[in-house]
C-alpha cells in the first residue's frame, strides 16, 4: 500500500518497469486519473486538480520519458503506456477511476476504458484522435529538428500547434504564455521517443464499440492538431459519449479555457452521480 498525505503528495513509483512520478490532491471516495498530453506533464490539469480535489482524490501522473519520470530506452507506444497506467492504478490501489485524458492522454485512456472497463468509471477525453496521425510527416520534420537542435528553434511553431490564437493573441495571458513555452523549450532530446510513439500510433477506431464506460469527448473549436471532427467521429463510435465543444481552446484546453471545461466535467460527473442514485 502506498501511504499519502491527503492533501498534497508527489512521489515516485516503479511499474511496468519504469519509474512514474505522480502527484496526488484531495481525498473524495471516488478517484480522478489525469493523463496528460505530448510535451507536457501534470502541471497542465493544475486548475481542474484545484478545482476537484475538494469532492475527489485527484491522481496525476507524467507518462515515461516526459515530466519527473524516468526516461527509458524503449516503451513509448501507446500499447505499453497504456500497461503503465494500469499498472500504477493496480499499484495504488485506485479502483475504477474516472479517466481524463488530453491529446496523447487521451490515447491512453481510451485503450484503458475499451481493454480494461474494471479500471474506468468514466472517460474524459479532450483534444484527442482514435485515428492514426493525419500530420505525421510534418511532425517527423519538427522532430528531427527538435532531436539535433533542441525545441527553442521550433518553439514558436509549437505553441501554434499546442494552443489557439484567443490564447495566443491575449495580451493579458503573455507571462503564462511564456511559461508553456519555456517548458517546452526545457524538454530534453530524449523527447523525441515519446514523439515518435504517438507519431506512429496505430487506429483503434475498430475498438471504440467496446468502450462502455459513460464518455465526456471535448475539443476546442481552435484546435488545429486534433480538428473538432475527430472528437466528433469519437462521439459516433463510443456507444454512451455526450459531446461538448470548448469555445475559443485550442489543443490545450485544461489550460486555455479551464472554467469551461471545468463547468463541462463537472457537469458530467455530477449527471452521473444523479444516474446513479436513481437507480438504487
Amino acid at each position: 500500500m502506498v501511504l499519502y498525505d491527503k492533501t498534497f503528495f508527489m512521489p515516485h513509483i516503479t511499474v511496468n518497469g519504469v519509474k512514474l512520478y505522480y502527484e496526488v490532491a484531495g481525498e473524495g471516495e471516488e478517484t480522478m486519473l489525469f493523463s496528460h498530453g505530448l510535451l507536457m506533464n501534470a502541471h497542465m490539469f493544475h486548475k481542474q486538480i484545484a478545482f476537484f480535489k475538494s469532492r475527489y482524490r485527484c491522481v496525476a501522473y507524467d507518462h515515461r520519458g516526459q515530466g519527473q519520470s524516468e526516461v527509458t530506452a524503449t516503451g513509448y507506444d501507446m500499447d505499453t503506456l497504456t500497461n503503465d497506467a494500469v499498472a500504477l492504478i493496480k499499484a495504488l490501489n485506485l479502483g475504477a477511476c474516472h479517466v481524463v485524458g488530453l491529446s496523447m492522454g487521451g490515447f491512453v485512456a481510451m485503450r484503458l476504458a475499451a481493454r480494461q472497463p474494471k479500471l474506468v468509471k468514466s472517460v474524459i477525453l479532450m483534444e484527442t484522435s482514435a485515428d492514426i496521425e493525419p500530420n505525421a510527416f510534418k511532425y517527423r520534420l519538427l522532430s528531427l529538428v527538435f532531436k539535433y537542435f533542441g525545441a527553442a528553434p521550433i518553439s514558436r511553431r509549437i505553441m501554434h500547434i499546442m494552443f489557439g490564437q484567443k490564447f495566443l493573441k491575449d495580451p493579458q495571458r503573455k507571462a503564462e504564455r511564456q511559461e508553456w513555452r519555456q517548458m517546452i523549450i526545457n524538454n530534453p532530446p530524449t523527447i523525441v521517443r515519446a514523439v515518435h510513439g504517438v507519431i506512429e500510433r496505430p487506429s483503434i477506431l475498430a475498438e471504440l464499440k467496446n468502450i462502455a464506460a459513460p464518455t465526456l469527448v471535448m475539443v476546442g473549436d481552435q484546435d488545429l492538431a486534433t480538428i473538432p471532427a475527430k472528437a466528433e467521429q469519437i462521439h459516433s463510435l463510443v456507444p454512451n459519449s455526450k459531446l461538448v465543444i470548448i469555445s475559443g481552446a485550442g489543443h490545450s484546453a485544461s489550460i486555455e479555457e479551464p472554467e469551461k471545461v471545468n463547468l463541462a466535467i463537472d457537469e458530467f460527473l455530477r449527471e452521473l452521480q444523479n444516474d446513479f442514485d436513481a437507480d438504487l
